[in-house]
């Protein structure tokens, strides 16, 4: 399985804001992980850094020729599904993990 790690690095002072990866085949178990996982540093959230990290993951999602990026992301987080959803991301569907409720969301490439 392919999987590529790429760090937000910030121009301005070289702080690392963050990690995206791009995982290029789902497996069974991943199937409901999804193709990608992104964090932000905690001190550098709510500025559009996910936002504009999921932006370019999904050009070189695309530059892979992949067709679509299945994300999950937990109910209760409102700021991820908003980052997915600025980036075309529907909902598809939700799952239960170890007695945990998440969605998945969609995004054509």
């Amino acid at each position: 399985m392919v999987t590529d790690t790429f760090f937000a690095v910030r121009k301005s002072d070289g702080r690392i804001i963050g990690i995206i990866d791009l995982r290029h085949t789902l497996n069974e178990f991943l199937k409901d992980l999804g193709n990608c996982g992104y964090s932000v540093r905690p001190s550098e959230r709510k500025k559009g850094y996910a936002t504009e990290m999921l932006r370019q993951l999904i050009q070189a999602a695309k530059e892979a020729e992949m067709k679509e990026l299945h994300i999950s992301v937990e109910k209760e987080n409102a700021a991820s599904i908003k980052v997915i959803q600025k980036n075309g991301g529907v909902y598809e569907r939700s799952f239960s993990f170890e007695g945990e409720t998440a969605d998945i969301y969609k995004i054509e490439l």
